[in-house]
């Protein structure tokens, strides 16, 4: 990592953990602590590609196994700080299920709405994402944060000035890589400079 002094606004490398026996399976896994697959560990291993080119200030992960893990994997492990902001959407109620499950008993719902009976509402979420962004804009170089799906969602939509609920638009694979970034390289048009680009992918940010 290098702590050199930028003179362009920061950006952040976002990175969404690898696969998981119920991300496959398409299950809301919040905060329901599993491993990953084999598949999500490979993922992670070709995250290496994409961030050890990276010259960054700071490594933020969820405290959540397969955050962790994937971190880990990724080769940043080691300089990583653990960011309890950056955690998944507490599903509350809806933990574990799939969606089909949820549409029987709330066909209307959309998370980045209605939160989630008994767990996160979107004001929560939304207080949470503003942290990560203020310490990614505050610090003194460029960060890599490894979180989770709708989190990470929230967070880019959130970043770019948008709407939480335009979030829903931002689809994340595993081990899928944004950058939050800037137009220009202005600090006053922030925005997405890319987005659900696969492991493994060579990235550059701006000098």
């Amino acid at each position: 990592m290098s702590e050199g002094t930028l003179k362009r606004p920061c950006s952040a490398v976002l990175l969404r953990h690898g696969e998981t026996a119920w991300s496959l399976s398409g299950r809301h896994t919040g905060l329901t602590d599993i491993p990953l697959l084999p598949e999500g560990e490979d993922q992670a291993r070709r995250l290496s590609r994409t961030v050890s080119p990276l010259r960054l200030s700071a490594v933020w992960v969820s405290p959540l196994a397969r955050a962790v893990r994937t971190c880990e994997l990724s080769g940043l492990g080691g300089v990583a700080r653990k960011d309890p902001d950056l955690v998944e959407w507490d599903y509350g109620d809806y933990e574990g299920l799939v969606r089909s499950e949820i549409d029987r008993m709330n066909p209307s719902w959309n998370i980045f709405r209605d939160g989630c009976p008994g767990g996160e509402s979107p004001a929560q979420v939304v207080e949470r994402a503003q942290r990560v962004i203020a310490r990614v804009r505050s610090g003194s170089g460029d960060a890599a944060l490894f979180s989770h799906g709708h989190f990470g969602r929230a967070l880019a939509a959130l970043w770019a000035g948008l709407r939480l609920e335009d979030a829903g638009r931002l689809v994340l694979g595993t081990a899928g890589v944004g950058i939050l970034g800037y137009d220009r390289g202005s600090a006053l048009h922030p925005g997405l400079a890319l987005w659900n680009a696969p492991a493994g992918t060579e990235i550059a940010l701006p000098a």
